[in-house]
C-alpha cells in the first residue's frame, strides 16, 4: 500500500486524516512543521490559528496522536522557510496597502512545497501528502489533468484556499475530509479515541498577534474623505482593508467604511457604504486548475473572498497573465492582495490574484 505523509497540526481535522487513511490501509507518517521563532505574541494565549498559536502545545498535541494512533512521527524545522514565504510576504503587502492571503500563499509555498522539500531531505519517503483540509481531488480522464473540487459540506469548503496549486501539488494530495462533514470528523475524532474532538477551531491570522509583526513598520497617517478632506489619523495603513468599518476612529452623521488605500500619501480613504461596491476587477498571478488557460470570455461563478457568497461572472483574458472579471451584481469591498476563485459548479477552474479595481 502507498505511504502518506500527513501534514498534522494537532488539530481535529488533521487528526482524523491521519486516522482515516490508517484505516484504509495506508502507510501513514504524521509530520509537524515548526514555525515560530520564539517571539512572544500578544495574543497567543487566547487564541489558535493553524499558523500561529502554542506551538509547542501544538506539537505535542500532535505527537499524542501520532502515538495512538502508531504511527511515525517527525517534528521538521521550517521556520526560516515560513518567515520568508508567509510571513515577509504579508508585510511586504500590507506596507504596499494591499490586503495578503496568508492562507492561500502558505498552502503553495511551505505546506505543499518547502514541507515537501524538508521531509525528502530528512530521508522521509512518501508517495502522498494529506492534509485536514475540506476539498476534493479527482483525476479527469478527458481532460488529463487533476481537478480541484469544493467539498461535500459547502459551510467547510476550503477549495478557495487550495486555489493556487499546482498540477504536480494536485497529484501528490489527498484529502480525506473531502467527503465527510465536520459534525461527522468529530464523531469520528471522538470514535478513534483521539482526545481532540472539542478542541477549539482555529482563528484569523492577524486576530492571532501577528499585528506584532507589523506595528513596527506602520507610520501614522491621515484619514481622508473621497474629496481629500482630512476627516482624523489613522494608525498605520497595514491595520486597514478595503470595505473596513470599525476601528475608525472618525465620527459622522453616516456610517464610514474603508473605499481605498493611497500608499503614496499614506493615507486611508473613507466613504459611505455605496462608495464601497463594485462590479469589476482586474486580477493576475493566474494559476488554472481544471483547464490549460482561458482563450474566450467565460461565464463562471467568481468568489473574492473565503466568506464570499459566489456570484455569476464573466471572465475574459487580458495578455499572458492577466483577467478582467465583470460581475453581474456590484461586490462589496474588491480588495486588491486577495485571492479570486473561479467555479463551475463545484469545480475550481483557477484563480489569480485582485489588483485593481475597474469601477
Amino acid at each position: 500500500m502507498a505511504r502518506v505523509m500527513v501534514a498534522m497540526s494537532g488539530g481535529v481535522d488533521s487528526s482524523v486524516a491521519a486516522a482515516l487513511l490508517k484505516e484504509e490501509g495506508y502507510e501513514v507518517v504524521g509530520v509537524t512543521m515548526r514555525i515560530w521563532n520564539g517571539e512572544p505574541l500578544p495574543s497567543r494565549e487566547k487564541t489558535r490559528g493553524c499558523c500561529y498559536g502554542p506551538e509547542e502545545e501544538d506539537i505535542a498535541d500532535a505527537g499524542k496522536v501520532a502515538q495512538a494512533l502508531g504511527i511515525p512521527f517527525h517534528v521538521l524545522d521550517l521556520r526560516r522557510e515560513y518567515k520568508t514565504e508567509v510571513l515577509d510576504y504579508v508585510l511586504r503587502e500590507y506596507l504596499s496597502a494591499r490586503t495578503p492571503n496568508p492562507c492561500v500563499q502558505c498552502n503553495r509555498s511551505v505546506k505543499l512545497d518547502k514541507l515537501v522539500e524538508k521531509a525528502w531531505q530528512a530521508g522521509i519517503g512518501f508517495d502522498y501528502v494529506a492534509t485536514g483540509h475540506y476539498a476534493r481531488v479527482e483525476w479527469a480522464e478527458s481532460k488529463g489533468r487533476h481537478l480541484l473540487k469544493k467539498a461535500r459540506d459547502e459551510t467547510k469548503d476550503q477549495s478557495y484556499f487550495l486555489s493556487s496549486l499546482s498540477q504536480a501539488q494536485l497529484g501528490r494530495c489527498l484529502f480525506p475530509l473531502g467527503n465527510h462533514t465536520k459534525k461527522e470528523v468529530r464523531r469520528l475524532a471522538s470514535g478513534f479515541d483521539l482526545d481532540v474532538d472539542d478542541r477549539p477551531e482555529s482563528q484569523d491570522f492577524v486576530a492571532g498577534g501577528y499585528s506584532s509583526l507589523l506595528t513596527a513598520a506602520a507610520r501614522p497617517g491621515p484619514i481622508l474623505d473621497r474629496q481629500g478632506n482630512v476627516l482624523g489619523e489613522h494608525r498605520g495603513i497595514p491595520f486597514y482593508t478595503i470595505g473596513q468599518r470599525k476601528g475608525l476612529g472618525v465620527s459622522m452623521s453616516k456610517a464610514l467604511y474603508v473605499t481605498s488605500i493611497d500608499q503614496k500619501r499614506n493615507a486611508v480613504v473613507v466613504g459611505t457604504k455605496e462608495d464601497v461596491y463594485g462590479d469589476e476587477l482586474m486580477c493576475a498571478q493566474l494559476n488554472w486548475i481544471a483547464i490549460q488557460g482561458l482563450r474566450h470570455p467565460t461565464k463562471v461563478k467568481a468568489k473574492i473572498r473565503s466568506s464570499h457568497r459566489e456570484t455569476e461572472a464573466v471572465i475574459a483574458p487580458l495578455g499572458k497573465d492577466e483577467v478582467h472579471v465583470k460581475f453581474e451584481e456590484p461586490q462589496m469591498a474588491i480588495t486588491p492582495g486577495q485571492a479570486i476563485v473561479f467555479y463551475n459548479r463545484d469545480v475550481v477552474l483557477g484563480g489569480g490574484t485582485i489588483e485593481r479595481t475597474t469601477r
